[in-house]
């Protein structure tokens, strides 16, 4: 107990208005006491003794009061006069003690002393037991009596130095509290971000203990922008019971950020403070519970506007996130459960209490903000001659967003860098149901919508950890920590930061939709946790400038350089200008920003260069370019390294998880398995029990640090434990592996690192100036580590292949706009030096200029340079001198200006080709609509540069044509000519795009020439010689025009020439690569020198960052040796392709690239599982650098697939890459492996391909290469043997049964079909059926094949069938296909005596007349005393209470169990499903056919089916060998049958809902070929789940209508029917399966009652039907039929009848033993399946279920029995009587006019559900001592069901709803207490509710009846169950019910009440009949009126006894001495009226 004294103040300050009233408020952690208020006072003195209890804990140090003292205002809040907070730690202790506190200064919200003071004395006494500390705490302290909350109070947290939580936490609740919020992220496997249909399903079931009185609640419930809300209930505990869905079709990602907002409103109260409580969750939090679901779990609400307030009630709630295909989990509802406890069944673990957190998020600086304003009013002001600042030109302000509540900082205007240095306050419910803190940056504008600029994320569960799962198993302390984070740097990324005044087209990525592409600033941030705040009313709030200061260190920045040297820039297509690339981090190195120094971040403008095949490539050959720039950021080593170090781990480990799995796929022997397998764990062991970098020395350490790097290490130490057990202790190695992937999950957890402010490294192709594609590269990838090599960046210093990618890419990566060969190393400029060990070749800097000249006059010179200059850069308009270039700081010149030719006019194009493709473009033109004539430059480049014409083009030296004249290519988007068309628009002289169709308005038109040529291969000499003689030439490049290509052989039409010079430099302090770093800032340009122009030195400033880019020191790297390689790569097949032909199949060939080289494959025609078999050899390619980095890291081969198409461009089918086997040594000999890998279009699996490639180093001429493979055709060089598959000869019989569905092609119908089977090269073809509607199965079913198939199962090829279609005129087409890609389940052992498969009713074709299609309405034809009996014995068990009993609900199969029947199997999936009947296809298979072209995102549509199997077996090569014996034999006829079907549909199980109230009016409608039954009459109104209970029959042939679909629609009454969902049951399958899926077999043989037997045969005929079947001998029976002998073993009835109960109902004893030996034979049992119903509008999501089964019956085998009755079950009417006796101790609510209290009581009643029928006695007027006499009788009717135990209440919900809707409620009496008003609203005393089923035992008398009989749910301490019983068992029950009401958040008694409560059904209520309330009948008992004390009357309507009991009792004695005082007052007035007169005759006659 702590107790606190408040003694007194003084010196209070005056307020404006005089003196104030203070009260002061004491605030222990969570716990609010107040003293009262003293009026007008300064020096108030209190007195007060305030008491907190301490539930237990003691005091520790850092427990502390709070002291408020306030001015009281009696309307609006309470203003705050000072604060105080004193330190408990001098109480601490085990001795009671207490201490003064006096003179304590109070302090105003600034914190500034006021000068008044409080004295207090606090007195504390430590609790007797030991601490508990699981104990939340205060949680829901009731909310203060005055209902004044908390205003004025601002600062929760720095009005007090220590009112801040430490951030790390220290005891177990803190830590269990993070244990929550990191929960289940694991759990989400890699989520796709393609949008996709979801469906949420939110179930509301009841609440609990709502606050208020005579409350009507609603909830609400918020997804996705969709609001459902509920009917209105009454009462404190509502039972709602209704589903919600909601379909969304949005990404995982998108999805998983929603939130689900659940808000309880009072429907009664129109006053904006109607919410009741709320409570929001994450839908990534439910979607990360076991099955994406909640089940029936109690949420806490609470209140969101007050922070102190406790639990606002319980809700009860279900909720599931379905994705496509996600099966839905059923829900279990157990009737003991209902009851239960809410503690133990809280969404939140048990022993955390929700409790109210702070989040600080401070919020420091941004930097590097992008320009995004308009630089109009700059451009006004440099007119004017002010300063323009435009790269300020941004007004920045950054939203932070968290579970619904956005807080926004101030607006900076015009700043770039700004700084808020704000922090918010974000208070919270903790654990938090929500994940991510959103932050985003906005542009402010005054007029339009603010733009964002940025936005990015913190995650909770990355930085908070909740510790569990390592701690479990060793004991040890916790890691778990809250949520903290910084102080740190947040990137953003978005659209490129260049500002136009258009649109931004990459918009949407600035808010964080898609992949920034380009950085836009980063935020400087910190978020630190406060448990157990105080409430916070300022949301944004300053940081005090100490805390500023303490981030300062954090800002502490490092230089870094960076260096990227490129390799090669391969696979170009989008071919034009000319190319360069940009490297940036951050700022740096982004050419088109002005804000950082100019680097040289960009290569040199490079034109591309055609390989000869299909793209183009960057002719760098030996001097690669290089790139540097240095930049500063802060140094985050510390946590890079860690992350580098753990990846390599997870690098190691992941590539010896593939290595085992391949081993376990290709089955290798067990040895070699267990190398691979302790390979693995001794490696994991070696690098988990490495030392890890530690924290210590390092200045900028956060608190996350700490915590990350403390969860890592006990990770990591776990992992090593359990790896080193697993070696000791493992015997499977497959068994081990879910564990070890356990371990890479918990590895890849460890990388993630939420404090990375180190921007990544972005590469920009630029065409001509127009950004075109980018890569991003985390920084840390590359990064140089001091601490070793593996914390080194993967590929720091290491060539690596990097693949762009266009912005918001729509075709998702169709297209590679470039593949790179970068070798990038960044690190810190204090460590450069390394770098020299890293870099390879020679780095060489140099400036660089063109000299231009013109051809004017036959003569070359200056004159003729139309606006040029003499010197320039590169692009020719920036005027050079040499004078201009200074070298930059630390660097001179080595020697002068040199003539340096252009490289890539040195090599020609074919340089390393053994064969090439010239090409060029022939060239028209015309007026619109006149005749075509050759354009001005009739030859052109692709360029569109001149080029010589095809005639004068030659053959090189040493080259061949292999083409005898230059074709036209009509192998892309143009017509058959070869032309493609186009217009020009103005400035351009030549069109931008090309089109293949010629229109009147086209101007242009060219076409591509191609002719190849191959090496001469009698002549070995290179074309080096060639190129040599141009060296000795003045290095002059030619071009026709300024700007056009450029060439190095002059032309006769050339008049432009230019050559370039290059000055080299060299540094003057450092030497090695490293210099290169040293080139910070551009060349200096000394423009003072140009003497015509004489600018001003600001101007030369200016035009220095103008040439930045023409003027940067060009940096490249040059390499003196290169070396020769040899490529092979073997394509062998490729598998499951996408169809792009109309005719289902594609004609696909590969490119294959490898660097600056291509190939192509042949053509294979007509499949999607092409078998190419084909070698393609690049003979020489030519690689610069190390051999031995090559082998480490080789570049990609990379596979592209085609689509040839005869007319247009060729289709794009999809990507691969592999990396090549690099062989350094070709004499060593490993040959490479075939492998599959996947082909990806636009991240879609498009199939696989298996090749693999070997790159080997060649010699000189070629001498050490392997021989070269055999040749299938020239120049076709087939997979060597060694590479290629080992095959085996193997057999393949297939059973073609029939076609079924086939589909219409090209609009006629498909008449006579034939089957084609494809595999391995090899063809069979089955024959043609006459007339497939007739007979859809083939005359003969069984085809043979002999295949070459690989022995290795990986390698097996696809089996293809097709079907053809004979039609007139010998057309053939294929009119549907299907790949079958597995053999694998079709393989056998011929040798196995196998047990015949053919199903065991053969039965003929015997042709009936067909059957009228009728819904059997089963009518009792028995005789009259069976009837009878059986009658009776229905209103006991029916076949309901059959199913009841199956599914578990023996509450409602009534004495079904104890008769001893047999019960069924219900199935929760559909029985194709069921795992022991192997989807009904044990006879054939079911296989989809399709057909056409497969469109975006669709699959490729079905047009049929086929039925059949295959089996797969080896063959011996040895003639000599029989051939094994044939598996199909003796198979069933396969002609029509007529059969019986039988449909029972049972009920439906969460429908989806179709109509506006959320619910729908289901029926049933059956289709089964042309036949439909629709069944629109028994639609079951407004639910759900309805219980159909019909039955249908019909007849039908089968195979030809074998597929019965049930559909559930929703019926309206206006409008069309709504479809909610079908499913389809193959009826042939069900037939023809060895299973006897056509009828299930029941337990017990029944010849009577609601079992009776429904097969057409009896047991014993079925059992010798089985017996021929399986090739045992008949069953014997012997000693009267209690014997069989069955497959060699005798059966005995008895021995399975033991101990089991028999009953009238049972058949003969043979037929019950027949059919228990059948029950052991693996047959279809008596089921119920359930099937999921699905729709066209959202394929693969559940609709719903239906539960139902389904009986064929053959007409050739007789009439079946009778069939069930499954009639649903009807509610009993039933009657509830209350008799209100009494009441007593009613509160009495009212004064009389004479001041008395009292009550004018009267009772109200209503079951909950018939709230129509409310009811209430008359009224106990002038109850003055709480006592009502009623005798009063309520009678409420019900209808209910016994078995469910749930009323049934059937209404209609509004006035124009047009059917009832039935609800099932539980039972439950509501009764209320009311005080009788005459002129105003009557007024509620309170309540007591009751349920029937668990009736609370009254009290007899009214001394024991107290609250507490009540139980009530609290969230720390679970209720004592009180006494119940059932009403229904019990019938009547009479005594005293406490009735109670809620003030103040407590429940306090309001009355006592007097029933006697009885339930009768409807016979039991004729027998007894009884009036309402005192009516007549009034018997049962006779109720007399009440005996109410004469003083009970209504004063208006009666005034005799209001004078008597009202004025005369209470004035009795008033009146008495008023008459009294009356008559003394006469009497004195007549003596004084008469005394004169006696007077003066006493005077006038005296005696």
């Amino acid at each position: 107990m702590l107790r606190v004294i408040v003694e007194s103040a003084t010196n209070i300050p005056k307020t404006k208005f005089g003196k104030p009233d203070p009260i002061v408020s004491v605030i222990f952690k969570d716990e609010k006491k107040k003293t009262k208020k003293i009026d007008s006072e300064l020096n108030p003195v209190w007195n007060e003794i305030l008491e907190f209890n301490l539930k237990g804990i003691a005091l520790d140090i850092s427990s502390s009061l709070t002291i408020i003292v306030k001015d009281f205002e009696t309307i609006g809040q309470n203003k705050l006069i000072g604060n105080a907070s004193v330190a408990l730690k001098e109480l601490v202790g085990n001795q009671s003690r207490s201490l003064p506190f006096k003179l304590i200064s109070l302090l105003n919200e600034r914190g500034e002393n006021i000068g008044a003071t409080i004295d207090l004395v606090v007195g504390y006494e430590p609790p007797t037991g030991p601490a508990n500390p699981n104990d939340p705490g205060g949680t829901n302290v009731p909310d203060t009596a005055d209902g004044e909350e908390d205003g004025g109070y601002e600062d929760g947290a720095d009005g007090t130095a220590d009112g801040i939580a430490p951030a790390v936490p220290s005891d177990t609740k803190e830590a269990q509290l993070a244990r929550r919020i990191t929960k289940g992220k694991k759990t989400r496997r890699i989520l796709s971000n393609k949008p996709q249909d979801f469906q949420i399903r939110i179930r509301v079931i009841e609440a609990r203990q709502l606050p208020g009185n005579n409350i009507k609640p609603v909830v609400k419930v918020h997804v996705c922008g969709q609001t459902h809300r509920t009917r209105i209930k009454r009462g404190n505990n509502p039972y709602f019971d209704e589903i919600f869905f909601y379909n969304v079709h949005m990404t995982p990602l998108e999805l998983l950020d929603e939130t689900i907002s659940i808000r309880v409103y009072d429907s009664y109260s129109l006053r904006a403070d109607s919410l009741m409580g709320e409570f929001k969750i994450d839908i990534g939090y439910v979607y990360d519970e076991p099955g994406h679901a909640v089940m029936r779990k109690w949420l806490l609400l609470s209140d969101p506007e007050d922070t102190n307030s406790g639990a606002k009630g319980y809700l009860k709630v279900s909720m599931f996130i379905l994705g496509a295909g996600d099966e839905p989990p059923m829900e279990k509802r157990e009737r003991d459960n209902e009851n239960d406890d809410v503690e133990s069944n809280l969404l939140l673990p048990a022993g955390i209490a929700l409790r109210w957190v702070t989040f600080l998020l401070k919020i420091y600086r941004a930097e590097d903000i992008p320009q995004m304003d308009d630089a109009f009013a700059q451009t006004v002001k440099e007119i004017f001659g002010g300063d323009a600042d435009k790269k300020n030109l941004v007004d920045p302000f950054l939203e932070v967003c968290f579970a619904g509540k956005k807080v926004c900082t101030n607006i900076i205007e015009k700043n770039a860098n700004p700084e808020w240095n704000q922090v918010v306050n974000l208070q919270i419910k903790f654990p938090s149901m929500c994940e991510k803190i959103r932050l985003t940056v906005f542009d402010w504008d005054r007029l339009t919508k603010n733009d964002v600029v940025g936005t990015t994320y913190l995650s909770l569960s990355k930085i908070a950890a909740s510790g569990g799962e390592v701690e479990v198993n060793t004991g040890e302390t916790e890691v778990g920590f809250l949520p903290t984070f910084g102080p740190c740097y947040l990137n953003l990324y978005g659209s490129p930061r260049e500002y136009t005044g258009f649109p931004d087209p990459y918009d949407e990525l600035n808010s964080g939709k898609d992949e920034g592409v380009a950085y836009r600033g980063r935020i400087l941030v910190e978020l630190t946790t406060i448990l157990d705040s105080k409430p916070v009313n300022k949301k944004i709030e300053a940081i005090s400038s100490d805390d500023a200061l303490i981030a300062e260190k954090y800002q502490r920045r490092r230089k870094f350089s960076l260096s990227a040297v490129f390799h090669s820039a391969t696979m170009l297509q989008d071919i034009g200008e000319a190319i360069q690339f940009e490297v940036s981090i951050g700022n740096y190195g982004n050419k088109f920003d002005t804000t950082c120094k100019p680097l040289a971040s960009t290569t040199q403008y490079s034109r591309v260069v055609f390989d000869g095949n299909y793209y183009y490539y960057l002719p760098w050959v030996n001097t690669k370019p290089v790139v540097t720039l240095t930049s500063f950021w802060e140094d985050i080593s510390h946590r890079l390294d860690p992350v580098n170090l753990i990846l390599t781990m997870v690098e190691r480990l992941q590539s010896n998880i593939a290595a085992l799995k391949s081993g376990i796929q290709a089955k290798v022997s067990e040895n070699q398995l267990a190398e691979i397998w302790l390979k693995l764990i001794d490696e994991l062991v070696e690098d988990t029990s490495k030392p890890f970098p530690l924290l210590e020395a390092k200045s900028n350490v956060t608190v996350l640090d700490t915590h990350i790097q403390k969860l890592r290490l006990k990770s990591l130490k776990h992992i090593l434990e359990a790896a080193t057990r697993m070696r000791n202790d493992a015997t499977d190695v497959t068994a081990t592996l879910a564990e070890i992937e356990d371990w890479l999950d918990k590895l890849l957890q460890l990388t993630e690192e939420p404090q990375n402010s180190m921007p990544d490294v972005i590469i920009w192709m630029i065409r001509g100036e127009k950004r075109l594609a980018y890569a991003r590269i985390p920084a840390h990838q590359v990064l140089y580590s001091t601490t070793g090599t593996e914390a080194s960046g993967k590929y720091c210093g290491k060539t690596q292949t990097i693949f762009l990618k266009y912005p918001q890419d729509k075709n998702k990566g169709a297209k590679i706009p470039v593949q790179l060969r970068v070798n990038i190393w960044l690190g810190l400029t204090a460590v450069e030096k390394k770098f020299n060990s890293f870099a390879e070749g020679t780095f060489s800097v140099s400036a660089e200029m063109y000299e231009n000249q013109a051809l004017m006059f036959g003569k070359w010179g200056t004159s003729g340079l139309v606006g040029r200059h003499k010197f320039s850069d590169v692009t020719g308009k920036i005027k050079l001198k040499r004078e201009f270039f200074l070298p930059p700081k630390g660097w001179e010149w080595e020697g002068e200006w040199m003539v340096n030719p252009e490289r890539s006019l040195l090599t020609e194009a074919d340089a390393g080709h053994s064969e090439f493709t010239d090409e060029v473009y022939q060239n028209e033109s015309r007026y619109p609509g006149g005749e075509w004539k050759a354009a001005e430059e009739p030859y052109t480049d692709v360029n569109g540069e001149k080029a010589a014409p095809p005639g004068e083009i030659t053959c090189p030296p040493g080259w061949i044509w292999e083409d005898d004249a230059w074709i036209y290519d009509i192998n892309r988007a143009v017509d058959e000519k070869g032309w493609e068309y186009g217009i020009t628009i103005p400035p351009d002289n030549k069109p931008k795009s090309w089109v293949a169709a010629e229109k009147m308005y086209h101007i242009h038109r060219r076409r591509r020439l191609v002719r190849k040529r191959k090496k001469d291969p009698s002549q070995a000499t290179t074309g080096t010689k060639v190129m040599a003689s141009y060296e000795d030439q003045e290095g002059w490049e030619y071009a026709s025009l300024i700007g056009w290509k450029f060439h190095w052989k002059q032309c006769s039409s050339d008049t432009f020439r230019r050559r370039r010079w290059r000055r080299k430099m060299a540094p003057s302090e450092t030497h090695g690569a490293a210099a290169i770093f040293k080139l910070e800032g551009a060349l200096g340009a000394d423009t003072s020198l140009d003497d015509g122009e004489g600018k001003s030195s600001e101007k030369a400033k200016e035009s220095a960052t103008r040439v930045f880019g023409a003027n940067t020191p060009i940096v490249s790297c040059s390499f003196d040796r290169v070396y020769s390689y040899h490529l092979r790569c073997y394509i062998y097949q490729a598998r499951n392709l996408i169809a792009l032909d109309k005719d289902s199949f594609s004609d696909p060939y590969a490119h294959v690239s490898f660097l600056h080289q291509s190939k192509t494959t042949e053509i294979s025609h007509s499949t999607l599982n092409p078998t190419w078999d084909q070698t393609l050899i690049f003979n020489e390619i030519e690689i610069y650098g190390d051999p031995h980095t090559v082998a480490q890291n080789p570049p990609n081969v990379v596979i592209e697939l085609f689509d040839n198409d005869q007319v247009g461009k060729d289709e794009f089918l999809g990507r691969s890459v592999c990396s090549p086997m690099v062989k350094l040594n070709p004499e060593v000999d490993i040959t490479p492996k075939l492998l599959w890998y996947p082909v990806l279009n636009g991240g879609k699996a498009c199939g696989d391909i298996l090749l693999t490639a070997e790159l080997i180093l060649r010699d000189k001429n070629g001498s050490n290469l392997p021989i070269l493979p055999s040749q299938r055709a020239p120049k076709l060089y087939m997979v060597p043997q060694g590479i290629r598959p080992v095959v085996q000869l193997t057999a393949i019989e297939i059973l073609a049964w029939g076609l079924r569905n086939m589909k219409n092609y090209q609009m006629a119908s498909i008449t006579s079909p034939s089957l084609i089977v494809e595999c391995g090269g090899e063809m069979v073809e089955s024959v043609v059926i006459k007339n497939l509607k007739k007979t859809p199965n083939f005359p003969y079913s069984v085809l043979f094949m002999k295949v070459l198939l690989p022995k290795e199962e990986l390698y097996s090829p696809s089996l293809v069938i097709k079907v053809i279609d004979h039609r007139q005129f010998g057309r053939k087409p294929v009119v549907g296909q299907c790949t079958i890609d597995s053999l694998e389940d079709f393989r056998c052992d011929p040798y196995s005596t196998k047990e015949d498969i053919a199903p065991q009713l053969k039965v003929s074709l015997l042709s009936a007349v067909p059957r009228r299609d009728v819904v059997i309405e089963v009518e009792d034809t028995k005789p009259l005393l069976a009837a009878q009996l059986t009658e009776k014995e229905e209103e006991i068990v029916d076949w309901w209470s059959k199913f009841y009993a199956s599914i578990g609900e023996h509450e409602k199969c009534g004495q079904y169990i104890q008769k001893g029947y047999e019960t069924l199997k219900v199935y929760d999936c559909e029985l194709e499903d069921v795992p022991e009947f192997k989807r009904l296809t044990d006879f054939c298979d079911t296989f989809k056919l399709y057909r056409g072209k497969s469109e975006d995102n669709d699959d490729p549509s079905v047009v049929g089916e086929f039925k059949g199997s295959f089996r797969i077996y080896p063959l011996s090569d040895d003639p000599a060998v029989p051939v094994p014996p044939r598996q199909f034999r003796e198979l069933p006829e396969s002609g029509p049958q007529e059969c019986i079907v039988r449909i029972y549909i049972i009920r439906a199980l969460a429908l989806q809902p179709q109509d506006n109230n959320g619910l729908c009016d289901p029926y049933i409608k059956i289709t089964l070929s042309k036949k439909v039954i629709e069944d629109r009459d028994h639609y079951v109104p407004n639910t759900l789940n309805p219980d159909f209970g019909r039955m249908y029959e019909l007849s039908c042939f089968l195979p030809q209508e074998k597929d019965l679909k049930i559909s559930v629609y929703d019926y309206d009454m206006l409008t069309r029917d709504e479809k909610v969902g079908e499913t389809t049951i193959d009826l042939e399958n069900r037939f023809l399966s060895r299973f006897g899926a056509h009828c299930g077999i029941p337990q017990q043989y029944c010849i009577s009652g609601v079992n009776t037997w429904r097969d057409q045969l009896k047991p014993t005929h079925m059992l010798q039907n089985i017996a021929r079947f399986k090739g045992y001998s008949p069953p014997i029976l012997s000693e009267n039929g209690s014997r069989i002998n069955y497959g060699g073993r005798d059966y005995t009835l008895e021995e399975f009848e033991t101990n089991k109960k028999l009953h009238q109902h049972l058949g003969p004893g043979e037929e019950r033993l027949a059919l228990h030996i059948l029950r052991t034979q693996g047959l279809v049992p008596e089921h119920v399946e359930t099937r999921t119903l699905y729709s066209t509008f959202q394929p693969n999501i559940s609709q719903g279920k239906l539960q139902m089964w389904v009986d064929v019956f053959p007409k050739t085998l007789g009439p079946p029995g009778p069939p069930f009755n499954i009639n649903p079950r009807k509610a009993k009417k039933y009657i509830m009587r209350v008799i209100i006796w009494n009441t007593k101790d009613v509160i009495l609510d009212e004064k009389s006019i004479t001041g008395e209290e009292m009550s004018d009581i009267y009772v109200k009643g209503w079951m909950p559900g018939h709230e129509e029928n409310k009811q209430k006695t008359d009224v106990h007027y002038r109850s003055l001592d709480g006592e009502g006499n009623f005798n009063w009788r309520f009678v409420f009717p019900f209808e209910y069901l016994p078995a469910e135990q749930l009323c049934m209440i059937s209404k209609k919900e509004h006035f124009w709803s047009l059917d009832k809707t039935e609800f099932r409620i539980p039972p439950k009496v509501i009764i209320q207490i009311w005080d009788n008003d005459k002129f105003s609203l009557d007024d509620y005393l309170g309540f007591v509710e009751l349920d029937l089923h668990n009736t609370v035992i009254p009290a007899k008398v009214p001394e024991k009846c107290n609250i507490d009989m009540i139980p009530e749910y609290k969230a720390n301490n679970p209720p004592k169950a009180p006494k119940t019983v059932s009403l229904f068992e019990q019938k009547s029950m009479k005594g005293w019910w406490p009735c109670y009401a809620e003030k103040d958040g407590s429940r306090v008694l309001a009355g006592k009440v007097e029933m006697t409560l009885e339930v009768l059904n409807e016979k039991e209520a004729d027998e007894k009949p009884a009036g309402k309330g005192r009516d007549e009948p009034n018997i049962n008992p006779k109720l007399d009126l009440p005996n109410r004390p004469e003083t009970s009357f209504l004063w208006f309507t009666n005034p005799c006894k209001t004078m008597k009991f009202i004025v005369w009792r209470r004035f009795k004695w008033i009146f008495i001495g008023i008459i009294i005082l009356l008559i003394v007052f006469l009497f004195l007035a007549i003596l004084l009226y008469s005394l004169p007169n006696y007077i003066s005759m006493k005077i006038v006659n005296p005696i």
